[in-house]
């Protein structure tokens, strides 16, 4: 059988894969000139291939697989071959025009009766399907070679999922200038894109009216209001108004709205009337991947159409936020421990902080003081580290929980004076204001956090908490629900029913109290720490068998505990902390 099939051949080679973007669709409006066009666009590309050393192996129909012996051969040909296309194509109608879409890999190939088989050619074929039309797409083993010595432009897209690949492929994307596709009067040579930003960027797109309707306003106004609300949030780079209204009209694709505005993410919605309702679909994508992330739908009724506009604006606001950071995290926890920069160590730091593991805590704490190391201007990474050093203390987890409370509201304030103006370093702040004993300090800091950003679940929850110490139990039951409303997946969902449970305890409703105490601990068994709170509300409730179980948990998470070690990680107003501490005693624990 291998006789008839010819001898396999194995070696190391550039391949360069192309194809026609939309082909199918050319053929069907018109067959006799797109043949004839292709016709001639595959003679100038044959000639430039063989101009530069390469040798064509396998084509059908509008595709080409072909293999040079040098990756940087095979890019100049590449981008040769864009640029000659753009070329011919200037004397052919907008709607007639072919546009080849190229990739290029180095790899191990089989070579069969003058074919290309293997991985590397599959690799190449699927960067070749990444790609924009026009433009050239490469392999981060290519650009190893390639930016050495050729004085193209490279855009790295990061690693890129790949159909029926194990592992992500390195993308990189050539920024060659290329002339327009039709002829017009824009220069040849485009500006460069603009990089992009070092933290998550976002432009907000102008919604399709999907109704007719000629009057735009309430579209126009929605999109106004989600690029002003999320032009709060210091963590994100968001493109003016001004800039994304440009494209109004348009059909676009989000890949080339990434290149010209340099961003990562794009909003893109649609808003259509039927009588008195209305319904507002907006959609999440990774522009530099053309991946959708997220996508939502809004119904409601016109009779109060700001207050529809409002609400809207803040259930979209409230998911991109936290949406855009889990993408952000994924991405950070792809690259190499040994190319990671500040916003690197504190997107893999972030999820670490939320997981009441002391290891993993400890290892967000290390990320956390690296970035600072990085870079000491950076605010968060302070916040973070402060959070780190408050949870020591809060959980028992510290021998020194008076040097680590002093470092947390050390690092917090530090923090704050770089960017007083985060609510995310603001949340952090009033966080470390209650665990000094600042109550009312934290409470006003928390309040500003959440003037800020009103999405933010864990601002909420802060709240919950400083209300709860400030001895506002009522208005305190409402932030943690409003928290778990925003967020019902939260990893911080079992610490709003303890601070319920806590908020019940200071209302003297110590068998409510113990309820929500127990359903914490049934979401969150780790959570040990709990146990004191729980303990106390049964002692306090008179449920002494029941405190005694809970003391024996609570010592057996912490041996040693004492009633005066228990009470300096447990701060309050005078009247809440003799209770606490008398159902302690009451539960067995020594002073």
């Amino acid at each position: 059988m291998a006789g008839k099939q010819g001898r396999v051949e194995r070696r190391l080679a550039a391949i360069f894969a192309a194809d026609v973007a939309g082909y199918s669709r050319l053929m069907a409006q018109d067959e006799v000139r797109t043949l004839r066009t292709l016709t001639a666009h595959r003679e100038i590309m044959d000639r430039l291939i063989a101009e530069h050393g390469g040798r064509i192996a396998n084509t059908a129909g509008d595709s080409v697989l072909a293999d040079f012996p040098s990756a940087v051969d095979a890019v100049k040909c590449a981008v040769a071959v864009q640029e000659a296309l753009a070329q011919a194509n200037q004397e052919i109608p907008e709607d007639h025009c072919l546009q080849f879409r190229i990739g290029i890999h180095v790899g191990d190939v089989m070579v069969r009766d003058g074919d290309l088989l293997g991985d590397g050619v599959n690799i190449a074929a699927r960067l070749e399907s990444l790609a924009e039309p026009g433009s050239v797409y490469i392999s981060a083993e290519t650009h190893m070679y390639a930016h050495r010595t050729l004085t193209l432009g490279f855009h790295d897209l990061g690693p890129q999922k790949i159909k029926n690949m194990e592992k992500p492929v390195h993308v990189f994307r050539v920024a060659a200038p290329v002339l327009p596709a039709t002829g017009s009067t824009r220069p040849t040579e485009p500006a460069q894109p603009p990089p992009l930003p070092d933290k998550p960027s976002i432009a907000v797109l102008p919604f399709t009216n999907m109704s007719g309707d000629p009057e735009d306003y309430f579209s126009d106004g929605v999109v106004e209001e989600i690029i002003s609300a999320l032009s709060r949030f210091r963590s994100l780079f968001v493109i003016a108004h001004n800039s994304t209204f440009t494209y109004k009209g348009k059909a676009v694709d989000v890949r080339q709205v990434s290149r010209e505005l340099g961003v990562r993410y794009v909003l893109e919605g649609s808003v259509r009337k039927a009588g008195n309702r209305l319904r507002i679909i907006a959609q999440l994508i990774d522009a530099s991947t053309g991946n959708h992330i997220w996508s939502e739908r809004y119904d409601g009724d016109l009779d109060d159409i700001f207050d529809l506009q409002d609400r809207v604006t803040e259930a979209i606001v409230g998911a991109i936020e936290p949406t855009i950071t889990l993408s952000e995290i994924e991405r950070a926890k792809r690259k190499r421990p040994d190319s990671l920069d500040a916003y690197d160590c504190v997107m893999r730091a972030l999820p670490t902080i939320w997981s009441h593991d002391a290891e993993a805590i400890a290892e967000g704490l290390r990320l956390a003081e690296h970035a600072i190391a990085l870079d000491p201007t950076y605010a968060l990474p302070k916040a973070l580290a402060a959070w780190c050093y408050a949870q020591g203390v809060t959980y028992m987890r510290t021998p020194c929980p008076a040097e680590d409370r002093a470092k947390a509201i050390k690092l917090a304030q530090e923090a704050a004076s770089l960017d007083s103006n985060d609510p995310l370093v603001l949340t952090v702040l009033s966080g470390a204001y209650v665990l000094g004993g600042k109550f009312d300090l934290g409470l006003a800091t928390i309040e500003k956090a959440l003037a800020l950003d009103p999405n933010s679940a864990w601002a909420w929850l802060r709240s919950g908490w400083a209300n709860f110490y400030t001895s506002h139990p009522d208005k305190a039951i409402e932030h943690f629900q409003r928290s778990m409303r925003l967020s019902p997946l939260d990893p911080m969902h079992f610490n709003a029913l303890v601070g319920i449970g806590a908020a019940h305890f200071g209302k003297c409703q110590y068998d409510e109290a113990a309820g929500w105490i127990e359903q914490a601990l049934r979401e969150k068994p780790s959570a040990t720490w709990v146990y004191r709170l729980l303990t106390t509300t049964y002692a306090n409730a008179g449920r002494l068998e029941e405190a005694k179980q809970s003391a024996a948990k609570l010592l057996e998470a912490f041996p040693g505990l004492t009633v005066s070690k228990a009470m300096d990680a447990a701060p309050g107003q005078p009247d809440t902390i003799v209770r606490y501490a008398h159902g302690l005693r009451e539960a067995g624990l020594p002073e």
